[in-house]
């Protein structure tokens, strides 16, 4: 049976704009979803359902509400937890991925020593290198980057090079967010368990394309956001192994992270509550957790088929067109719907705001990735990046936008 895009589409208000007071409908190719990617009707029902019935605080009360509230967003984290596979204990909410990255440089970073080495990659997202500069400026840690290959992946070849006896830790994106290169997990975990190192992945653009076994993966942390898997904004996980989740400090002190408190000395509370300092984010988890039911739900190996289609199309496409180059694989393997390319000599904000003006909404700039384009000496890049829901109309019309961006220009 054919993947039914258009009944995946249906489900997205915001895909549907209404007509203007003059009856005009401008049309929305939504190419941003490596950015943010939209909400279904089931997840914004979710939460409002939650904050018109359940509305309170969790955990402290013994009302209707608030253990109405608790329920919901205890549930919430076991139904993340069967998302990724794994236990609820191991399941931490935070406010989206940088949140959860930082939370691991906090905390993990207190056991690391002068010395001690944490390697990334020239392919990370600022939120995957600035905390660890910020520990070595505290710590006086030691932090190397694995370089990229000339068709924008991590080169894992360098890895025997870079990793040592006093390498701690090794924190590498899942899908790279500028070119959308899949990393070898199994082979980073390999060179990590060699010297004794744990494994952090930064599972961003990975997520929002279906459930996985992240246990199975070896990896020590795993982190994601809510605004990139159609949930809302303002949530997202740090998955921990349970031994070093019970072995690290906390991140933030306050209520609900305790277990007894005196003006003396605290003692602290076990995962994930000790990571969970005040008020969470409540509905935003539940929301989450109906993203999470809801991908869980979907045709996902008719999406990822379709989805290779749409990339191969966008690729060939752009290959054709004068001046432009695309960043990253050519092909479909072991690569995200995430299509980068500089149209020379435009600068990308003006190619994606020309694109704007035809409904084609794509992102334009270095996408936090500065270290990735000094290595490739550009400015930025434009980026399409695909979702589900997307189909070859909106391929077509950002392939008709950038040949009126060259006529324009």
């Amino acid at each position: 049976m054919a993947y039914d895009v258009a009944a995946v589409r249906a489900q997205f208000p915001i895909l549907h704009p209404v007509a203007a007071d003059d009856g005009t409908v401008r049309p929305l190719h939504y190419l941003d979803n490596g950015a943010t990617a939209q909400v279904p009707r089931a997840v914004l029902d979710a939460m409002v359902a939650h904050e018109t019935t359940a509305r309170s605080n969790v955990h402290r009360s013994v009302h209707r509400l608030a253990e109405a509230a608790t329920r919901a967003y205890e549930g919430a984290r076991q139904d993340i937890a069967r998302f990724i596979g794994s236990q609820p204990a191991q399941v931490i909410f935070t406010s989206g991925t940088t949140a959860a990255i930082n939370l691991v440089a906090h905390c993990f970073g207190a056991r690391l020593r002068p010395g001690d080495e944490v390697l990334v990659s020239v392919l990370e997202h600022h939120s995957n290198i600035v905390p660890w500069q910020m520990l070595r400026e505290r710590s006086g840690i030691v932090m190397k980057a694995l370089p990229a290959t000339a068709d924008g992946r991590i080169d894992l070849d360098r890895l025997d090079d870079l990793v040592t006896d006093r390498t701690r830790l090794i924190a590498l994106t899942h899908a790279a967010n500028v070119t959308g290169a899949v990393t070898d997990v199994a082979r980073v975990v390999a060179a990590a368990r060699a010297v004794g190192a744990e494994v952090l992945l930064d599972g961003a653009q990975m997520v929002p394309h279906g459930p996985l076994d992240v246990p199975a993966l070896g990896v020590g942390f795993y982190c994601f956001s809510g605004h990139k898997m159609f949930g809302p904004n303002g949530i997202g996980v740090l998955w921990g192994r349970e031994d070093l989740l019970a072995d690290m400090p906390p991140f933030m002190g306050g209520g609900e992270m305790i277990a007894h408190v005196t003006l003396d000395r605290t003692s602290y509370a076990a995962p994930p509550m000790r990571f969970e300092a005040g008020t969470p984010p409540i509905t935003p988890a539940i929301g989450l957790a109906a993203a999470a039911r809801w991908l869980a739900g979907q045709d996902l190996a008719g999406a990822e088929a379709h989805l290779k289609q749409l990339t191969a199309l966008a690729i060939d496409g752009l290959s054709e067109m004068e001046g432009i180059s695309v960043i990253g694989p050519t092909g479909t393997q072991a690569r995200m719907p995430v299509i980068s390319f500089t149209m020379d000599p435009l600068h990308p904000h003006d190619v994606a705001q020309i694109l704007d003006s035809h409904g084609v909404a794509v992102r334009g700039g270095h996408h936090c990735a500065q270290p990735y384009m000094d290595s490739r000496d550009i400015a930025g890049t434009v980026r399409a990046s695909l979702a589900l829901y997307n189909d070859r109309d909106d391929v077509d019309a950002l392939l008709r936008g950038l040949h009126e961006v060259r006529a324009l220009l």
